[in-house]
């Protein structure tokens, strides 16, 4: 049955600022550190894109690519109000969301067929916010995704069995979920570059340079993704992640990651009334290891200043340089305090 979608707004942070001020539409726009700064793109719009330019790119290296870029300063209020909104309009359609970040999520739309209700999503969206959605219809989460990043942006693709048979065996195996640059460089040495020698490998010879993981990419090669929709419930963390197209090094680079997630944070933290008490950093080197590190604060806070000091004062004790290089760094908080909750006093030492 194809009841599984996955919507995915169009660069949804540049959207937003080219909607809202009619000055930047059809122009480049870089939503992030400004280009004299070390900081990084959080978003840039499909007019930035065709010079190269793409999210968690040194601001720098995209002026250098697309001299004409505009720079916008981050709204995450803004963002997440919209955010809200897109949600608000999906819950229309389904009760059965599961949110994977501010501007994409999976619906099951079962037993309805889910090739309507994704036009007519679309078309709400449209219709409410005046921004687009790319939106992929299947059987599982992984040919939904699959499907959504096909025809971006605005596009609709429905991935059945028979059009998953066609089209899986001549991708790249980096399409694959969870394959990224370390894991295609393994199977590249291996001679694997589509899925279909992929598939013409067997798990037996994946096993020792992919452990359990061979199995997975197998079954997913297979077109079989077993894993539910799974609805979001009470609020036990929110987080933001960034998997680089480059390995880093520079703890520079990470550090202005961290302060972009601290302001998104933030602004989710004050849109949803809470407030946090834990930090934490995350970070995936080259080989896959994942190394995290909390701290607890005295003071619950949804103040971003205080969520980069907690980010900055982590990562200085976390491994990074040309022998621990990042793949992917992240910034979460949890254990919160909400309206109603008794405050917690900090006692004098």
């Amino acid at each position: 049955m194809l009841s599984i979608i996955h919507c995915d707004m169009d660069a949804f942070f540049a959207a937003v600022e080219q909607r809202d001020d009619p000055d930047l539409r059809g122009k480049p726009v870089v939503v992030g550190g400004r280009p004299d700064s070390r900081g990084v793109v959080s978003t840039a719009s499909y007019e930035a894109r065709r010079f190269g330019v793409h999210s968690a790119m040194p601001s720098r290296q995209a002026r250098r690519l697309c001299p004409e870029a505009i720079f916008v300063r981050p709204h995450f209020d803004k963002y997440h109000q919209v955010s809200e909104e897109i949600r608000r309009i999906m819950g229309q359609f389904s009760d059965r969301i599961e949110p994977l970040s501010l501007d994409e999520a999976f619906l099951d739309v079962s037993p309805q067929d889910g090739v309507h209700i994704g036009r007519a999503l679309k078309e709400a969206i449209r219709r409410q916010t005046g921004l687009t959605a790319s939106v992929g219809v299947s059987y599982n989460k992984f040919l939904a995704k699959l499907a959504s990043d096909w025809n971006k942006p605005d596009g609709l693709m429905v991935i059945d069995e028979y059009r998953a048979a066609e089209l899986l065996p001549g991708l790249p195996v980096r399409k694959l979920w969870g394959v990224g640059e370390r894991t295609e460089e393994l199977l590249e040495s291996l001679g694997i570059h589509t899925v279909a020698d992929l598939l013409a490998t067997g798990e037996r010879r994946l096993e020792p340079v992919l452990g359990g993981r061979a199995g997975e990419l197998l079954l997913l090669a297979r077109g079989v993704d077993y894993r539910p929709v799974q609805p979001e419930h009470e609020t036990k963390s929110i987080g933001a992640e960034t998997t680089f197209d480059v390995d880093q090094a520079r703890l520079d680079t990470l550090l202005e990651v961290i302060r972009e997630y601290a302001d998104d944070l933030s602004a989710r933290l004050r849109l949803e009334r809470m407030k946090a008490r834990t930090v934490t950093v995350k970070l995936r080197y080259d080989n896959f290891r994942t190394q995290t590190r909390s701290l607890t604060l005295t003071d619950a806070t949804d103040d971003p200043l205080a969520l980069y000091a907690a980010g900055e004062d982590l990562l200085a004790r976390m491994e990074v340089d040309a022998e621990h290089r990042v793949r992917l760094v992240g910034l979460q908080v949890a254990n919160f305090l909400r309206p109603g909750d008794p405050m917690q006093m900090s006692l004098p030492l």
